[in-house]
């Protein structure tokens, strides 16, 4: 039996994020942004604390430097991250969980383009799932609801159905404006979370059950 219900209803499908919800990329994230950070001038922290789960060519439009074209930096910067995948780590008690699921009831929906979303979940152990959306896929980027809207619309369910989890707050806005229930994983930067939400280090103990074919959460503690 459960032992631990954190939400008293079943969900048609889960929805995550990727890099801080199902596989820890900091090691990577730190070593390229704080490269490019310092060749313009920028301290490294700051910039690296505001840019998770944003998609690289809106953290640049944001940034407005002067020469420095955003489209075209953005894909040197995803260049050197399809080459740097050491220290990339699956979150605890991510794969067995993943593995537990009905493979057309979750997503995975990320910032990152499709090849190199690929390339951190193989490095992580990850299983690819039936359905992922990329941030190619949308014409606005995370924290707009785009991503989600799509991920739900792919699964064939309504994004209110759907669970979500996410680890930083431009995707857990993304997530809220398009409706889904969220989760938060804090297992790479608990600091940056909204409140607000359940959150959960990780998913060990963190157990999923079907019935009806909707999908229970709760937390086994013994």
């Amino acid at each position: 039996m459960p032992d631990d219900i954190i939400f008293n209803r079943g969900f048609s499908a889960l929805l995550f994020d990727m890099d801080g919800t199902l596989l820890d990329s900091t090691a990577v994230v730190e070593r390229i942004w704080g490269r490019w950070a310092i060749d313009h001038g920028i301290e490294p922290g700051p910039l690296i604390r505001t840019i998770h789960g944003i998609r690289a060519v809106d953290v640049l439009k944001r940034l407005n430097l002067t020469g420095v074209d955003p489209v075209d930096e953005a894909r040197r910067i995803e260049a050197q991250e399809m080459e740097d995948v050491e220290g990339i780590v699956p979150v605890a008690g991510a794969i067995p969980l993943l593995n537990s699921l009905p493979p057309k009831q979750w997503a995975i929906v990320t910032s990152a383009p499709i090849e190199l979303a690929r390339k951190r979940l193989a490095a992580a152990g990850i299983p690819m799932p039936e359905v992922i959306v990329s941030g190619e896929d949308v014409a606005r980027g995370k924290p707009h609801p785009d991503c989600y809207l799509l991920g739900a619309k792919r699964l064939g369910f309504e994004p209110g159905a759907c669970l979500a989890f996410e680890d930083a707050p431009a995707g857990t806005r993304a997530a809220e404006a398009a409706g889904c229930p969220v989760v938060l994983v804090t297992a790479t930067h608990s600091t940056l979370h909204p409140l607000g939400h359940i959150a959960v280090r990780d998913y060990l103990g963190l157990r999923c059950s079907r019935d009806d074919g909707k999908i229970s959460v709760w937390f086994k503690t013994n």
